[in-house]
């Protein structure tokens, strides 16, 4: 594909390969005998793809500080640049500007709380749970009524 095309159908196409090689990836994942006993797996995994392709600016196949810097815009907790760099090697481990899919998803699935890990979960929970409380009603007596 050349680097220079435009236009919707262009893109809808790098996004679908995109995608599909983030696929092959979960694939790797669900057989490999260290995540077994994962819970929920491949929900798990196919959130983690949706989540990365948003922020895959570039069509690499790895989020750089920009793609970042826009997930935790987006997310509402805009960080520096130097917070950004050390965020990234805290999930790459210094061995990347960029973080690719497998490291994202070490990250998510791993047991180091890594920060870009605690804003995601975070997220999810704020999004899953927000609108109605659990469980009755209050009881309102006569006095509290309008």
């Amino acid at each position: 594909m050349p680097s220079h095309a435009q236009g919707g159908k262009t893109f809808g196409l790098i996004k679908d390969q995109q995608r599909q090689k983030l696929e092959e990836i979960n694939q790797e994942y669900l057989v490999d005998k260290d995540y077994r006993d994962e819970e929920d797996l491949a929900v798990k995994l196919e959130g983690f793809k949706n989540k990365y392709a948003e922020f895959d600016l570039n069509d690499q196949g790895e989020i750089e500080m920009m793609g970042l810097k826009r997930m935790m815009e987006k997310l509402g907790v805009p960080k520096t640049h130097l917070e950004l760099k050390k965020m990234i090697v805290e999930v790459t481990g210094g061995s990347s500007n960029a973080i690719n899919y497998r490291d994202f998803v070490k990250m998510m699935l791993g047991k180091r709380s890594a920060v870009l890990k605690l804003v995601l979960i975070f997220e999810d929970k704020a999004n899953g749970s927000a609108s109605k409380p659990s469980g009755p009603p209050p009881k309102r007596d006569i006095a509290s009524l309008p």
